[in-house]
């Protein structure tokens, strides 16, 4: 049985030949556009935001000179200090981190599910010089797809477990109280 959308014709041309008709016509290649890149960061924060990768053009920007723990190479990051992303979206910073909200920590997720935790004050300048950026170029040249669009790379760290590729959300939680 012939499936309505498989479904072809037999055309007899003047030369007798058979010539094979779609029915149906469907784009070969065609592909749906890529998802724009897109960062969301929300949670315990007073302005969540989802930046876009245009938005990040447009902010403080920062390069770092790092050499990536995994394979001794030289790299060189620019892109949006985490701390300048965190102050956009209102998560407590300075002299808001005192009291319960030194229990806030930060989930950065990537888009194949890999998360890890950093405790809010550890990224504040005023506690750690942690220098943290959420890179959207590595040498000059936008993140390839299997890095980016946004890394988040943290350069004073003795393993790269923290370093995240495929970044695609950053969460501020208050720990539960007892």
């Amino acid at each position: 049985m012939v499936n309505q959308r498989d479904r072809i014709a037999l055309v007899v041309t003047l030369s007798g030949a058979l010539t094979l008709v779609s029915l149906f016509s469907r784009p070969v290649c065609a592909q749906a556009p890529a998802p724009a890149a897109e960062l969301k960061i929300g949670g315990a924060v007073s302005s969540p935001q989802v930046v876009t990768a245009a938005d990040f053009k447009k902010m403080p920007r920062r390069t770092l000179k790092v050499v990536n723990p995994h394979d001794k190479k030289a790299e060189v990051y620019e892109g949006v200090a985490l701390e300048e992303l965190l102050r956009r979206a209102g998560a407590p910073q300075g002299e808001q981190l005192r009291g319960p909200v030194m229990a806030t920590y930060v989930i950065a997720e990537a888009e194949d599910g890999y998360r890890v935790v950093f405790s809010l004050a550890e990224l504040d300048f005023e506690f750690l010089d942690a220098d943290l950026l959420v890179a959207d170029t590595m040498d000059g040249a936008p993140l390839g797809a299997n890095q980016g669009p946004f890394r988040l790379v943290a350069p004073h760290e003795k393993r790269p477990a923290r370093w995240v590729r495929m970044l695609k959300s950053i969460t501020v939680v208050r720990a539960a109280m007892q």
